[in-house]
């Protein structure tokens, strides 16, 4: 069964900037899918029509067999926004993680026993008590992360997650996401982590579907990624030089 479908999506704003043009897909249950593209092909957006947090032109999208809603509310998809300092908000870690849940009406000693939880899980437990603005990058990553995988979501959304990080983190980030057994869809133009971490890869090019392919596939193809607006990634480069 096909957990998403999207038919026929479009997103035009302005009755004339089109940022999404007739996309149609469908991810199965626990398949991890990466959407490449160039700044500008539509992969936030793309991911924001998903979450339910932005209603598209036209097209439909369903999940589990349900119109999706647009009211704003992620109501069985969580979203980690590409800056994650934009959902941390409260004094510490733990009272960011456990927000969703206690907004949802769980008393505060529950909430903050499932935070800790849910950030041991992330290896990131000793944050709990830290005040969220003095975090590094991979940190507020994985705060961000928590406070989104409490809420128990069907389908995860990451959006550039590993744009801001270095390598140690990006790598440690990665680790993570491989364990997190949910149906996962990630924006990037980091077409290592794609090589690293995806089943697949659909390619955005100005707003439309440019191919879909299996991991590897197409990230080996120079001309095609191009042609697109992206570069070989780096994992391409050497098994090519090795070659020579």
């Amino acid at each position: 069964m096909e957990q998403l479908i999207l038919q026929n999506v479009s997103c035009v704003y302005d009755n004339t900037i089109v940022s999404l043009d007739d996309i149609s897909f469908s991810v199965p249950c626990g398949e991890c899918v990466c959407i490449a593209g160039a700044n500008g092909s539509g992969k936030s957006t793309l991911l924001q029509v998903i979450a339910g947090c932005v209603k598209p032109s036209s097209g439909t999208i369903t999940i589990d067999g349900k119109p999706q809603k647009f009211d704003g509310k992620r109501h069985t998809s969580g979203i980690v926004f590409q800056e994650p300092a934009d959902q941390l908000f409260m004094p510490s870690v733990w009272e960011d993680v456990a927000f969703g849940v206690m907004k949802n009406g769980m008393d505060c000693e529950t909430a903050k026993s499932l935070a800790i939880n849910e950030l041991e899980l992330l290896e990131a437990a000793g944050l709990a008590e830290r005040a969220p603005y003095k975090l590094s990058g991979g940190e507020r990553q994985r705060a961000a992360l928590a406070s989104v995988l409490i809420m128990k979501p069907d389908i995860l959304l990451l959006d550039e997650p590993t744009a801001s990080l270095d390598p140690r983190a990006r790598k440690n980030l990665i680790s993570l996401l491989k364990k997190i057994p949910r149906t996962k869809i990630i924006a990037t133009h980091d077409l290592d982590m794609a090589l690293d971490a995806a089943d697949r890869v659909i390619f955005l090019h100005k707003g439309r579907i440019a191919a879909d392919s299996a991991v590897p596939g197409l990230l080996f193809d120079e001309a095609f990624l191009q042609n697109n607006g992206l570069e070989l990634p780096l994992g391409a480069v050497n098994m090519f030089s090795c070659k020579v």
